[in-house]
C-alpha cells in the first residue's frame, strides 16, 4: 500500500468518524493539513469509493476476505442434522493431504 492510499484511507476515516461527509475535497485538505503529498487522482477515487460502499460495512469486514458472498446448501430434512456431516467432511479432507518429499528420497541434493 502506498503513501496516497494510505493517508486517503486515514482521512476518510477521520472524516466518517467526525460525522463529516466525505468529498475528494474534504479528503485533500485533510492530506493537506497534514502536510502529506499524494498524487492528485486518490482523493477522487476514495471519495467515489466511500459513495458506493458504506464505511461501516468496510470496517466490520476487514478479515471477511473479498468475493462473493458463500452459498450454504441446505440438508435435505432441514434441521439441526446438517452441520454434523459437513464436519466429517472437513476431516476427510484434511486427511487426504499428500506428504511433500524431501531430497533424499530423491537420490539428490542441491549441492552434489
Amino acid at each position: 500500500m502506498s503513501i496516497g492510499e494510505q493517508a486517503c484511507t486515514l482521512a476518510c476515516l477521520i472524516l466518517h468518524d467526525d460525522g463529516i461527509p466525505v468529498t475528494a475535497e474534504k479528503i485533500a485538505a485533510l492530506i493537506k493539513a497534514a502536510n502529506v503529498s499524494v498524487e492528485s487522482y486518490w482523493p477522487g477515487l476514495f471519495a467515489k469509493l466511500v459513495e458506493k460502499r458504506n464505511i461501516e460495512d468496510l470496517i466490520m469486514n476487514v478479515g471477511a476476505g473479498g468475493g462473493a458472498p458463500v452459498a450454504v446448501a441446505a440438508a435435505p430434512g432441514g434441521g439441526a442434522g446438517g452441520a454434523a456431516p459437513a464436519a466429517e467432511e472437513k476431516k476427510e479432507e484434511k486427511k487426504e493431504e499428500p506428504k511433500e518429499e524431501s531430497d533424499e528420497d530423491m537420490g539428490f541434493s542441491l549441492f552434489d
